[in-house]
């Protein structure tokens, strides 16, 4: 969406409070020993509480309020309790939600514990080219040029971007144009970043895929040549000079 009054940007900025606030939360009380589902079910509560709910399952009818992905799972990983986390897991939660018609999105990856499967390396560089990016976005940028530049910056730190996974504008739906925001030059893609737009920015860094390939349970992602994979994410208005990180409270940066 484009924001065009002060009541579109407050709404923004409420739903985006709400999926920020949701995701530091369970970033807070994911440990060793609970399940991705009770983890899930917390986040999804909080979600609740402000008022919003979980844009996957209103838009997709994703079983679960949030995507919790763990180790070698890249996204969209199904909340379960089965799946029991462990010391030095790799997880990623992205949470998304719609709040009084307003959409937001975000995301970040950490590990659990101590990170005694060396994991810590790969998060950091996805982190550091989230925030390279995002400072390069405003108006008149071209998309292709950003994905460009968050590829390049993984190649030299020895990482791989998955080239089927996208950010894409958000506001009014969880998905809307731009509908490709890729972590690579895509050629083909003309279009650039407009002033007042409201997008969602992610990074996909990998140790050795390069795509991104859906599992039997019709959902859950993993790499098509194995290996781990690191996202973040922020929802941003763009401007004429610096982006408005509108879930810059997640502190995913930290």
């Amino acid at each position: 969406m484009s924001i065009t009054n002060e009541s579109e940007l407050i709404g923004m900025q409420k739903a985006s409070e709400a999926v920020a606030y949701a995701l530091k939360e369970m970033r807070n009380f994911a440990k060793a020993g609970i399940s991705t589902k009770e983890l899930d079910d917390f986040g999804g509560k909080i979600l609740e509480e402000m008022g919003a709910k979980s844009a996957p399952y209103l838009t997709y009818g994703f079983p679960g309020y949030t995507c919790i992905s763990v180790n070698n799972e890249f996204c969209h990983g199904i909340p379960s309790e089965e799946t029991i986390l462990k010391e030095g897991d790799l997880i990623n939660i992205d949470v998304s939600a719609e709040l009084d018609g307003y959409w937001s999105d975000n995301g970040g990856s950490f590990v659990i514990g101590e990170d005694i499967n060396h994991h810590q390396k790969l998060i950091d560089v996805s982190k550091e080219i989230l925030q390279k990016a995002i400072a390069n976005i405003k108006g008149g940028v071209k998309i292709s040029d950003i994905g460009h530049l968050m590829e390049t910056e993984a190649k030299k730190r020895g990482y791989k971007v998955i080239k089927n996974l996208t950010g894409h504008g958000v506001g009014r739906s969880l998905h809307e144009e731009p509908h490709e925001i890729a972590n690579y030059r895509d050629r083909f893609n003309t279009q650039r970043f407009k002033k007042n737009s409201v997008v969602a920015i992610e990074t996909f860094i990998s140790t050795t895929s390069t795509i991104a390939d859906t599992q039997k349970d019709g959902w859950t992602m993993v790499g098509n040549k194995g290996g781990f994979m690191a996202q973040h994410e922020h929802t941003i208005v763009v401007t004429d000079g610096k982006p408005m990180i509108l879930t810059e409270a997640n502190g995913i940066y930290n």
